[in-house]
C-alpha cells in the first residue's frame, strides 16, 4: 500500500492512498512551501467545483499582534457565532474598507487631464486593437464574407477585449448576454470571458492578502492553492483552508493595479460618449448616463466589502428555499482587496453531462433559477445581475447555489407590479393598455403620446402571439420589444435591460437541456399566485380587469389561474379569497359590486336550475311522459343550447371550489374572514341585491314555465 507524506505545522503526516479522503483531498495534494511556511495546494486532477465570490472588506489594521487577536476570535463561520459578535465583524470590515475609492466622473477628470502622455498611450492602445477588428469587418463586407467568418471574427474580438484589460473584458461579458445585440457566434465566444481569463502573479496575490488583513499568511491557513482556481476581470479565486477551524473556503483576491486601471478607460469612454451625445443624432439615448451608470457598478464591485454584503442581503432574502444556496461571508478575512467565502463545491450550471452523472435535473435546477430570479425581480426587487453560468453552481445535494455578488440591482416598487400588469395586459391583447404601461415602467417620459405606440405593439404581438403567452420565446420577446423600443422615443432604464439579461441567460441554459424550454410557461405559476393573491391595488385591478369582460365574468380565467397558481409551492387558497372580496365591500367598489350581483344570480340559478334537471333526468321515462302530458312542472323551459351553458356554468364554478379545496394548505377555516365581512352593513345590502336579481330571475323563468313559451331566456356563457 502506498502512503503520502505530508508536511504540516506540527510535522510529518502519513497518509495512505486509500485513505477514506474528502473530495477536496482527491482534488489537490497539498505540499510544503518553505517560503511562506504554508501549504500550497498543487492541483492533480480537474475537479467540477468552483469558487464563491465575496464583497470586499476594508483592509484591516497593520498590527500584527492586534491582527492575530482579531484572527483567535473568528475561528469559526460567522453564521454559527452570535449575532452581535458577527455585527461588530461586519463593521470592523467596514472600518477596513473606509478608503475604498467611488466613482466619480470629475474626479476622474481632473486626475487625467494633466496626463496627456498616459491618455494618448492608452487612446493607440485601444484604438488600434479595436480599429483592427473594425477594419477586418469592413474587408469581410467587402469580399462578401461577413457571415462566413462571424466565427473568426468572434474569436479574434474575444482576444482583443482580453488583451485591452479588465474594463473591456466586462463590457464583452455585458455584450455576452445580449442577444438583441450581438450574433450567437459572438455570444459563444464572448461568454468565454467569464470564468477563462488571465491570472496575475501568485506572489502579488498572495502578498495582498497579507497586505490587507494584517497578519502573516500562516497565521490564516493551513493550505491554500498553489494557482488561482478561477480568474474574473477584477481578481481570481484561490481555494485555501482555515488554520482555527479546519473549513474550506474561497478566497477572492483583486487584481494589482485594476482602479487605475480602469479609471483611465473611463476616462477615455466616457469622452467618446460625450461626442456621441453631442454630434451622433440617431442615438436618442443618453450615452454619458449609460457610461457613468456600467462605470458606477464596476466601481461597486472593487468594494468587497460590499459585495459581501450583498451577499448577505442575498442570502437573508432568498435562501430560505430548499432548493437555493448562499454561501457565506468570514468578515475577519474579508477586506476591501480580499474576500472570504464559504466554498461550494457544484456543476457548473451550462455542463449538463456532469450535472446528470450525479443524478441531477438540469430542468429543475433551472426551474429553481427562475423562481427565484422571478423572487428577485417581482417580489423584493432586490437581484442577481451577472447570472452568468459560471456564477450558478448544481451541488450535490440538487441546490442552486449563486456566486459572486458584485454585481447586484434593483427593481423599482412600482415597476415591480407594473411587469405583472404589463403580462396581464399580453394575455387579454390590450396593446393600449401595455402602451400605458410604459409611463409606469419609466421608459417614457409622461408627455409623451403612446398612440403611435400601439400599432407597432399589435402588429408585433398579433403575430408573435399565434399561440398562447406561454408559447412565446423569451428570446422572440426580447427581440420583437426590441424592434418597437428602437422605433419610438423609449429611455430603457438600467434595471430592466438588466432583467432581460438574467431571464435570457436562464432560458439560454435551460434550451441546452430542452430546445422547447419555454421561459413564460415555467414563469405562469408565479404570476398567477401573485395576481390571485397580492393586495397591491395595481395587481388587484390587473386580476378584475383579467376576469371580467364586457360586463361578463371569465370563469375560464379563473380555472386557469387557480390551475397554475396550485402549482406555485407557496400558493395559499385563502389569501386567493381576500384582496378581490375587500374591494368588493369597500367604498369605491360599486362598478364591480354590480358585476358580481350579476354573476351570483347566474350562478346561483346554473346550480338551482341545474339541479331540477338533474332530478328530472334522473325520473324513469314513464313518469316523464305523465308529468310533460298533464302539464304541471315539467323539465325547465330553455333550448338545448342554453340548457348545455348552464350546466357547463355549474359545472366550472364546482371545479373551481375543488381547485381551492384540494389546495395543499386549504382549510375550511380560511373562510371565516368572509362569514364576518359577509356580516356588516355593506356585505347585508349586497346579499340583499344578490337576493332580489335571483328572485327576479327565476320569478320569469317560472312564469315561462308555466305559460310554455318557447321563448328563450339569454343563455348563461363561461367564456
Amino acid at each position: 500500500m502506498a502512503e503520502l507524506k505530508l508536511r504540516t505545522f506540527s510535522g510529518t503526516a502519513n497518509l495512505s492512498s486509500t485513505a477514506n479522503l474528502s473530495s477536496t483531498s482527491l482534488s489537490s495534494l497539498s505540499y510544503f512551501c518553505p517560503k511562506r511556511n504554508v501549504k500550497i495546494r498543487r492541483k492533480t486532477t480537474p475537479v467540477k467545483s468552483a469558487a464563491v465570490e465575496s464583497p470586499p472588506v476594508p483592509s484591516s489594521p497593520r498590527n500584527s499582534a492586534a491582527g492575530m487577536k482579531l484572527l483567535e476570535a473568528s475561528s469559526v463561520p460567522s453564521a454559527s457565532r452570535d449575532r452581535r459578535d458577527d455585527m461588530r465583524a461586519e463593521g470592523k470590515a467596514m472600518a477596513r474598507a473606509a478608503y475604498v475609492s467611488v466613482y466619480d466622473p470629475q474626479i476622474i477628470y481632473d486626475k487625467y487631464k494633466s496626463r496627456p502622455f498616459k491618455v494618448v498611450g492608452r487612446s493607440l492602445q485601444i484604438l488600434s486593437g479595436i480599429g483592427f477588428f473594425g477594419f477586418s469587418l469592413w474587408v469581410d463586407q467587402l469580399q462578401g464574407q461577413l457571415d462566413q467568418r462571424k466565427r473568426l471574427r468572434a474569436i479574434e474580438l474575444r482576444n482583443i477585449l482580453t488583451r485591452l484589460g479588465p474594463t473591456f473584458v466586462k463590457i464583452g461579458q455585458g455584450l455576452s448576454t445580449r442577444p438583441d445585440l450581438c450574433p450567437s457566434e459572438y455570444l459563444e465566444e464572448l461568454s468565454e470571458l467569464q470564468d477563462d481569463l488571465p491570472t496575475f502573479p501568485d506572489a502579488e496575490a498572495l502578498s495582498c492578502i497579507e497586505k490587507e488583513l494584517g497578519v502573516p499568511l500562516e497565521s490564516i491557513y493551513s493550505s491554500i492553492s498553489a494557482t488561482p482556481i478561477a480568474a474574473a476581470s477584477l481578481g481570481q479565486v484561490y481555494k485555501a483552508q482555515m488554520k482555527y477551524s479546519g473549513q474550506t473556503v474561497a478566497v477572492k483576491v483583486q487584481r494589482p493595479g485594476i482602479e487605475e486601471a480602469i479609471g483611465l478607460d473611463f476616462y477615455l469612454i466616457r469622452g467618446l460618449g460625450q461626442l456621441i451625445n453631442k454630434y451622433v443624432d440617431v442615438i436618442t439615448s443618453d450615452v454619458v448616463a449609460l457610461i457613468d451608470e456600467f462605470a458606477r457598478r464596476v466601481y461597486q464591485e472593487l468594494n468587497y466589502v460590499q459585495e459581501g454584503q450583498n451577499a448577505r442581503r442575498f442570502r437573508k432574502l432568498y435562501a430560505d428555499k430548499a432548493d437555493v444556496f448562499v454561501p457565506d461571508i468570514f468578515w475577519d478575512y474579508t477586506s476591501a482587496k480580499v474576500l472570504t467565502m464559504e466554498w461550494v463545491e457544484g456543476v457548473k450550471l451550462n455542463e449538463k453531462e456532469a450535472i446528470e452523472r450525479q443524478g441531477l435535473n438540469v430542468l429543475d435546477l433551472v426551474n429553481a433559477g427562475i423562481q427565484c430570479s422571478l423572487r428577485q425581480l417581482l417580489e423584493y426587487g432586490y437581484f442577481h445581475a451577472d447570472p452568468h453560468p459560471g456564477n450558478l453552481l448544481a451541488t450535490a445535494d440538487g441546490k442552486l447555489a449563486f456566486l459572486d455578488f458584485g454585481m447586484m440591482s434593483e427593481t423599482p416598487e412600482e415597476a415591480r407590479s407594473a411587469i405583472i400588469g404589463h403580462v396581464v395586459h399580453l394575455v387579454n391583447r390590450d396593446y393600449e393598455a401595455m402602451a400605458r404601461d410604459y409611463y409606469a415602467l419609466n421608459f417614457l417620459a409622461p408627455d409623451v403620446d403612446v398612440t403611435p405606440i400601439v400599432p407597432a405593439l399589435r402588429n408585433f404581438f398579433d403575430d408573435a402571439l399565434s399561440a398562447t403567452v406561454s408559447e412565446l420565446n423569451f428570446k422572440t420577446l426580447v427581440d420583437g420589444l426590441g424592434g418597437v423600443l428602437y422605433q419610438f422615443p423609449f429611455n430603457v432604464p438600467a434595471y430592466y435591460a438588466l432583467i432581460l439579461r438574467s431571464l435570457t441567460v436562464l432560458e439560454g441554459l435551460a434550451l441546452y437541456a430542452d430546445p422547447n424550454f419555454k421561459v413564460l410557461a415555467a414563469s405562469y405559476p408565479y404570476f398567477a399566485k401573485r395576481l390571485l393573491t397580492d393586495p397591491n391595488p395595481y395587481l388587484r385591478d390587473a386580476l378584475i380587469e383579467l376576469l371580467f369582460k364586457n360586463g361578463r365574468f371569465r370563469w375560464n380565467r379563473l380555472e386557469d389561474l387557480l390551475v397554475q397558481g396550485k402549482m406555485d409551492r407557496d400558493f395559499s387558497a385563502g389569501d386567493a379569497l381576500q384582496p378581490v372580496l375587500k374591494l368588493l365591500l369597500g367604498p369605491d367598489g360599486e362598478e364591480l359590486r354590480v358585476l358580481v350581483i350579476k354573476e351570483s344570480t347566474r350562478v346561483t340559478e346554473a346550480f338551482m336550475l341545474g339541479s331540477m334537471i338533474d332530478g328530472y333526468n334522473s325520473i324513469p321515462s314513464p313518469l316523464k311522459n305523465l308529468i310533460v302530458n298533464n302539464n304541471t312542472v315539467g323539465p325547465p323551459a330553455m333550448s338545448t343550447t342554453e340548457q348545455k351553458a348552464l350546466m357547463d356554468l355549474r359545472d366550472q364554478v364546482s371545479r373551481i371550489w375543488k381547485l381551492l379545496q384540494s389546495s395543499e394548505n386549504f382549510d375550511p377555516n380560511v373562510l371565516q374572514p368572509i362569514l364576518i365581512v359577509l356580516q356588516e352593513p355593506e356585505a347585508r345590502s349586497l346579499g340583499g341585491r344578490v337576493f332580489g336579481g335571483i328572485t327576479q330571475r327565476l320569478s320569469a323563468r317560472f312564469l315561462q314555465q308555466l305559460l310554455r313559451t318557447p321563448t328563450v331566456v339569454p343563455a348563461p356563457s363561461s367564456s
